[in-house]
C-alpha cells in the first residue's frame, strides 16, 4: 500500500506539472464554456485538460464577450476584421499584449504581430530585441559575453495561422490561445508568460481569409459528406494559392512583411499551423534533409515533436504522430526563414474540415500508397497510438488538438529558454565558421553580363533575405578564374552564408532518390535565372578586398536626342519586354538579325525606336538598366515591324494557382492581357477580340483544363453581393462549375483557324493533342519509375533564329523540368520542333530525375501552323512561380512576336510528280 500511495503521489506530481489540471490552482472557470464546448467536442478523447477550461475574467474580454460565441462554435468562421479587432480587444485591456504593425496586404488589409508575455517582459522587448540581434550575428558577440546576453533575454517564439485559407481552424484557435496567456494563472502558464514571448501573426493571408469565409457561407456550410464536397473558391490571395507557402523567392508582399519582421526580431522559433492529414502530425524535419542546414536544428525538431506526441497521447488523444510526412529538403516553405537564419522551423498539421461544419470523415478510404506517412490509421514507431479509419470531427476538436499541442510546444520552450538561445547562438556562430573552414568560401557575380537586371533579380532576394554582398574593389584572381573590378562577392563566413549556399549551389547532394521530396528537388539561381554565378573553392575569396553593397541597380544607358532612329540592345533583359509595353504608341521594329550601328553590334530581338518616341524611351531604357544605341540613317538590316497582340489568359475556376504565377509575371512586367474563363471562351467569336490567347499548365491532367469541376450538386456561384463582398474578385461566375467543354474546344480551333496564336505551357500542352487542335503530334506519358520533382535540366535550341529565342545566346540552356506528357512529332515535320530535352542523367544539371532516358531528344517547344495561325506548344512551363527569371523570355517573345513566330518555318517539299499511266 506504501508503494501504491508513492507511485501515486509521483503520478500527481507529474500530472500536476504537465496536465495543468484545473485543481492546481484557485481561479475562476468559465462554467458555460466548459459545458459548451464538452458538447462541440465528438469524443471525450479528442479533449485534454489543457484546454477543457477558460479563465472567466471581469477585465480581458473572452472571445465570446467580443465574437459572441466561443471558439469552436459549428457552422462559425471569422472575417478577417473580426479577428484583427479582438486582438485590439485584448490590447485594449491588457498590459501584457502589444501590437506590432507590419504592412499591408496586396488588398490592403493590416498586417500584423500580436506578441504576449509578461509585463515585466513587454517592458524589455526593445532590449530582447537588441539582445537577438546580437546572438543573431556571432561577429558582434563573442563565446565569453554570449552567455550573460543570453541569461538577459527571452526567446520569442512565434506561432502563425491562416497561410493556407481553407485552413479555417489555426486563426480561430489563436485567438483563444491568446486569451488563455493573458488570463489563466496555473503554473504552465505564468512559466510561458513569465520565460517567452508568444508571438502571434493571426492570419498570414488576410484576403484569402475573408474571402474563404465568403465562400464557406455562401457554399459549404450545409455540406456534410467528405466524399462529395465541393472545393474551395477560386482565389485565395490575388494571385497564389497553396503556392504562398512554396514562394521561395518571396513575391508575396505579406511574406516580404513577415521576412522583414523576421529579421528586425529574429525569433528563434517560428511555428506554422497548418491543417490536412488526421489527427495531428508535428513536424520532426525527417529525410531527406538539407546538409547546408545545422545539425543542431535535426536534434532540436524531434525534442519537440516527440515531447508533444508523447504528452498528447499520454492525455487519451489518439491520431498523433510525427515523421513520415514533411522532408528537410526544400529551404522554399514560408516559416523555414527561421530555419535558413539559424533558427527553428516548428510545423503542424491538424485535421480540418476545411469550416467550421461538423461532419462525418473517412480516413481510411482516403489512404493509397502514394500517400505521405504509409497508411495513417496503422500503428507505426512514429505513429504509437493511430487515427481512427472514420470519425465525427469537428471544429473544436480541432482547436481542442492544435492549442494542446502549442501549449505544450510553449511548455517545453518555457522549462529551456537558455537551451533554445544558446543554441540558435551556436546555430549563428557555426554557419561564420563554416564559410571561414570549409568550401566553398565565396560565390562571385562577374561584372560585365550582359544582362544586369538578372544580376539584380538574384542580389535583391538574396539581399532581402539578410545575406551580405561585397563588390571587388580590384581584380578578382582566384583558382577557379579571373573577374574584372567591379565583380560582387558573397563570402560565406557571415552568419546567413549557409542560406546563400543553399540557394546558389548546384543540388547534386540529394541522399537517396528512392526518397521523395515534398516539394522541388532543385531550385539553383543561377541555372533559374541564367545568371553567371561562380562557386568558389580558393579560400583566398574571404581576402577579396570589398565594399559593402546596399542594392545592386542596373545603369540604363541611353545617347542623346536628336538621332533619327534608336536601338535597344537585347542582351536577354525581361526588361525588353516590359519596354515594349510601354512603348504601345510608338513605332517599333524588331531586328530579326544582328548588325552593327557605330561600331556596336546589335543583335537578333533588338527594338529599332523612332526617335519621336525620345521622351517616352529615355526614363523607361535608364529605369529598366537597358542600353540603346543612336542609329543614323536607315539600317540595311532585316526587322519586321511589331504589332502588338491583343492577349487572352486562360484559367479554370477549379485550379487557378499556375495561371496566378503567369498572372503576377505580366503584371510585374507590365504585359496587358485580359483574364477569360470558360465563359468568355463558350461565347465564341475569340479572334475578333484576340491576336493571342495563352493556356497556361493548370489541374492535375487535360479532363481537369477542359471540364473543370464537375456538374454535380448545387450551383457554385463566385459573384460579388453585399452579403459576399469578398467574392467575384479577379473574374466572376454565376456557376463556376464545367468547363469549356468540347464547345470550348471548337472555339479555340476557329480562333487558330481564323489566324489567331493559341500559346500553351506545361501539361496544358497536351491539351491540343488529345483534343484533335493539331494532328500527327502525340503525347505519351512518363511510365515506370519516373520521378521528376522539378529538377533544372538541359534543353537545346535547334531554331536560334526563331523569335522565340531573341535575347538567347547559347543553343543550350538550363530550364525547369515541367511536364510528364512527352510529346511526340514525326521525322517529316521536324522542322516544328525549335527546342528538345537531350534526357538522360548527363541532362539533369540540378536537382534529379529518375528514369531520365524516358525524356531523350522529346520534343521541348514545338511551333505548329494550323489554318491562317498557329499553336506553339511549350513542354515547359516558361513562367514557374517566381523563380525560372531566365525563361521568362521565351514567353514574352511568343507574345510580342505573334505574327512572326514562322519565320524559321520550313516549307514542306513539293509532292513528286505522279507518272503518267
Amino acid at each position: 500500500m506504501a508503494g501504491k500511495t508513492v507511485l501515486g503521489a509521483a503520478i500527481g506530481a507529474l500530472l500536476m506539472t504537465t496536465a495543468s489540471a484545473q485543481t492546481a490552482w484557485a481561479q475562476t472557470m468559465d462554467a458555460d464554456f466548459a459545458k459548451t464546448v464538452k458538447q462541440w467536442t465528438t469524443k471525450p478523447e479528442f479533449m485534454s485538460p489543457l484546454v477543457d477550461h477558460l479563465p472567466a475574467s471581469t477585465t480581458i474580454p473572452s472571445p465570446k464577450d467580443i465574437l459572441g460565441n466561443h471558439i469552436g462554435a459549428p457552422n462559425t468562421l471569422h472575417y478577417y476584421d473580426q479577428i484583427i479587432g479582438y486582438y485590439r480587444a485584448l490590447a485594449a485591456k491588457s498590459p501584457r499584449v502589444k501590437i506590432i504593425e507590419i504592412g499591408k496586404s496586396e488588398e490592403g488589409r493590416e498586417n500584423v504581430v500580436v506578441m504576449i508575455s509578461s509585463e515585466e517582459n513587454l517592458a524589455k522587448l526593445d532590449s530582447y530585441k537588441k539582445n537577438l540581434a546580437l546572438l543573431a550575428d556571432p561577429r558582434k558577440l563573442s563565446a565569453a559575453d554570449a552567455p550573460g546576453v543570453i541569461a538577459a533575454t527571452k526567446p520569442i517564439y512565434h506561432l502563425s495561422g491562416g497561410l493556407h485559407s481553407a485552413e479555417t481552424g489555426p486563426p480561430e484557435m489563436l485567438m483563444e490561445l491568446a486569451y488563455r496567456l493573458l488570463t489563466e494563472d496555473s503554473a504552465m502558464i505564468q512559466g510561458i508568460r513569465d520565460n517567452l514571448v508568444v508571438a502571434i501573426s493571426p492570419v498570414l493571408e488576410a484576403d484569402g481569409r475573408d474571402r474563404y469565409v465568403d465562400w464557406y457561407y455562401r457554399n459549404l456550410i450545409d455540406e456534410k459528406d467528405d466524399r462529395n464536397k465541393p472545393g474551395g473558391p477560386p482565389y485565395w490571395g490575388k494571385y497564389i494559392y497553396h503556392d504562398n507557402n512554396r514562394d521561395i523567392n518571396f513575391s508575396d508582399v505579406s511574406a516580404r512583411h513577415l521576412l522583414k519582421y523576421y529579421l528586425d526580431w529574429h525569433p528563434p522559433i517560428m511555428h506554422e499551423l497548418h491543417e490536412s492529414v488526421p489527427f495531428m502530425y508535428t513536424y520532426s524535419g525527417q529525410a531527406p534533409q538539407n546538409p547546408d542546414l545545422d545539425p543542431i536544428l535535426f536534434g532540436e525538431l524531434p525534442w519537440f515533436s516527440n515531447f508533444e506526441m508523447a504528452q498528447l497521447t499520454k492525455y487519451g488523444m489518439p491520431g498523433v504522430w510525427t515523421h513520415g510526412f514533411v522532408d528537410a529538403w526544400t529551404p522554399g516553405y514560408l516559416a523555414f526563414m527561421a530555419s535558413n537564419h539559424n533558427g527553428m522551423l516548428r510545423m503542424y498539421e491538424t485535421f480540418g474540415n476545411a469550416g467550421a461544419t461538423t461532419m462525418l470523415r473517412h480516413v481510411a478510404p482516403e489512404v493509397q500508397s502514394s500517400v505521405r506517412g504509409g497508411d495513417w490509421t496503422k500503428r507505426d514507431w512514429y505513429r504509437p497510438s493511430p487515427p481512427y479509419k472514420e470519425v465525427v470531427w469537428s471544429m473544436r476538436n480541432n482547436t481542442n488538438y492544435m492549442q494542446t499541442g502549442v501549449l505544450t510546444a510553449l511548455d517545453l520552450a518555457a522549462r529551456f529558454p537558455g537551451t533554445i538561445l544558446e543554441n540558435f547562438y551556436k546555430k549563428s556562430a557555426n554557419g561564420v565558421e563554416a564559410g571561414k573552414s570549409r568550401p566553398p568560401y565565396a560565390y562571385v557575380i562577374p561584372a560585365g553580363q550582359a544582362d544586369p537586371s538578372r544580376i539584380a533579380f538574384v542580389t535583391n532576394i538574396l539581399q532581402m533575405q539578410g545575406i551580405e554582398i561585397g563588390r571587388a574593389t580590384q581584380p578578382v584572381k582566384v583558382k577557379e578564374g579571373s573577374y574584372p573590378a567591379g565583380s560582387l562577392i558573397i563570402k560565406l563566413d557571415q552568419p546567413y552564408g549557409r542560406l546563400a549556399k543553399m540557394l546558389l549551389k548546384k543540388q547534386d547532394d540529394y541522399p537517396d532518390e528512392n526518397l521523395t521530396t515534398y516539394d522541388d528537388a532543385a531550385w539553383t539561381m543561377g541555372m533559374m535565372t541564367h545568371t553567371d554565378i561562380v562557386e568558389v573553392a580558393d579560400k583566398a575569396a574571404l581576402d577579396i578586398a570589398v565594399t559593402p553593397v546596399d542594392r545592386f541597380v542596373p545603369q540604363g544607358r541611353m545617347p542623346a536626342a536628336g538621332a533619327r532612329s534608336y536601338a535597344v540592345l537585347d542582351h536577354g533583359s525581361v526588361g525588353m519586354a516590359t519596354l515594349r509595353f510601354r512603348l504601345k504608341d510608338a513605332g517599333v521594329r524588331i531586328v530579326e538579325t544582328a548588325f552593327k550601328a557605330g561600331g556596336t553590334t546589335v543583335p537578333a530581338g533588338s527594338l529599332l525606336v523612332d526617335g519621336a518616341a525620345y521622351a517616352t524611351l529615355k526614363p523607361a531604357v535608364e529605369q529598366l538598366g537597358l542600353e540603346a544605341v543612336a542609329v543614323s540613317g536607315a539600317p540595311d538590316v532585316k526587322a519586321h515591324e511589331s504589332v502588338l497582340p491583343r492577349t487572352a489568359v486562360f484559367s479554370t475556376w477549379g485550379s487557378s494557382e499556375k495561371v496566378g504565377w503567369l498572372r503576377y509575371a505580366f503584371d510585374q512586367h507590365e504585359t496587358p492581357y485580359d483574364l477569360i474563363f470558360k465563359e468568355q471562351v463558350r461565347a465564341g467569336d475569340l479572334r475578333a477580340k484576340y491576336d493571342v490567347i495563352i493556356l497556361p499548365t493548370q489541374g492535375r491532367s487535360t479532363k481537369d483544363i477542359v471540364f473543370d469541376l464537375p456538374v454535380k450538386g448545387k450551383p457554385l456561384p463566385y459573384t460579388k453581393t453585399d452579403r459576399y463582398r469578398f467574392s467575384g474578385d479577379y473574374g466572376s461566375s454565376d456557376d463556376v462549375r464545367g468547363g469549356m467543354g468540347l464547345e470550348g474546344m471548337v472555339e479555340l480551333r476557329k480562333f487558330v483557324e481564323q489566324g489567331g496564336t493559341l500559346i500553351t505551357t506545361g501539361d496544358a500542352s497536351a491539351v491540343p493533342v488529345e483534343f484533335g487542335l493539331v494532328d500527327d503530334i502525340t503525347v505519351t506519358r512518363t511510365s515506370g519509375n519516373f520521378y521528376a520533382p522539378g529538377p533544372i535540366v538541359t534543353a537545346k535550341v535547334l531554331r536560334p533564329a526563331n523569335p522565340i529565342f531573341y535575347g538567347y545566346d547559347e543553343t543550350t540552356m538550363p530550364v525547369r523540368w515541367a511536364s510528364n506528357a512527352l510529346l511526340g512529332v514525326p521525322v517529316r515535320l521536324k522542322d516544328r520542333v525549335l527546342m528538345q530535352f537531350p534526357g538522360g542523367k548527363d541532362g539533369v544539371m540540378s536537382g534529379f530525375m529518375r528514369g531520365a532516358e524516358q525524356v531523350k531528344d522529346r520534343p521541348a517547344i514545338v511551333n505548329i501552323p494550323q489554318g491562317q495561325g498557329r499553336i506553339v506548344m511549350f513542354a515547359t512551363n516558361p513562367i514557374w512561380r517566381w523563380q525560372n527569371l531566365g525563361e521568362f523570355r521565351m514567353l514574352y517573345n511568343a507574345v510580342i512576336n505573334w505574327k512572326q513566330l514562322g519565320l524559321t518555318d520550313v516549307a514542306p517539299p513539293e509532292p513528286a510528280p505522279i507518272p503518267a499511266p
